[in-house]
């Protein structure tokens, strides 16, 4: 019996999904923006054909006031996209260049 070794990915993004009723306190990555850019960052992969670069909806990533906000891995980089040419160069210059975008790069606090 032969195990089968799981795909592994060079970077691994993990989007917040995370839908709150629009009053909560903590608000909500999908209320601040989140479900467009997931769609692009979801084309964008596509278009690269690239199956190295994987992509998950998550729910809540603890940092709720910063939102939208998506964090890739194995570098553990946190990014705050605010638009669709925030997600181009995300993809461009850290998935495809292998440079993160400083500019887009938080240190999420609670």
């Amino acid at each position: 019996m032969s195990l089968e070794v799981p795909q592994t990915f060079k970077h691994h993004v993990f989007m917040c999904f995370q839908e709150r009723p629009p009053s909560h306190p903590r608000g909500s990555c999908t209320h601040a923006g989140g479900k467009p850019l997931w769609d692009h960052l979801m084309r964008e992969i596509e278009r690269l054909g690239r199956p190295d670069i994987g992509i998950a909806a998550t729910g809540c990533l603890g940092f709720c006031g910063a939102g939208p906000l998506m964090v890739v891995y194995p570098e553990g980089i946190w990014y705050q996209p605010k638009s669709r040419e925030d997600i181009e160069e995300i993809v461009k210059e850290h998935f495809v260049e292998s440079a993160p975008v400083e500019r887009l790069i938080i240190v999420p606090r609670p």
